[in-house]
């Protein structure tokens, strides 16, 4: 059977206690993902850069209702009129699980 790709997956319920991924499971997962992630020890970043504000304001509004749909939130903000931060985590374990791989990989399918 064919694993479904990160961004066909649904992110799961994550509460205070559930374990942090260790450091080569993070990597399995990043691997994973479109080019310009950067993994730091507790979070994934990328920096999504628009021809304008309206475009990257579109991106935006697209990204909150897929943050939305998953239950999982990103920290973002908009820069220079055109570019948008995206910071990844599990806020509930201060650190990464797989529902932040599973967001980082949906919304770089809405940014191309």
């Amino acid at each position: 059977m064919k694993s479904k790709k990160l961004n066909e997956e649904k992110c799961a319920p994550c509460k205070a206690g559930t374990p942090r991924l260790t450091p080569d499971e993070a990597q399995k997962y990043f691997s994973e993902l479109a080019a310009g992630w950067v993994m730091q020890s507790a979070h994934i970043y990328k920096r999504f850069t628009f021809k304008d504000f309206s475009t990257a304001m579109v991106f935006i509004n697209k990204m909150a209702k897929i943050a939305e749909a998953e239950a999982h939130h990103p920290n973002f903000g908009l820069g220079d009129y055109r570019y948008v931060d995206v910071y990844i985590w599990t806020h509930a374990i201060a650190g990464l699980s797989r529902n932040d791989f599973i967001l980082a990989a949906k919304i770089d399918a809405i940014s191309v």
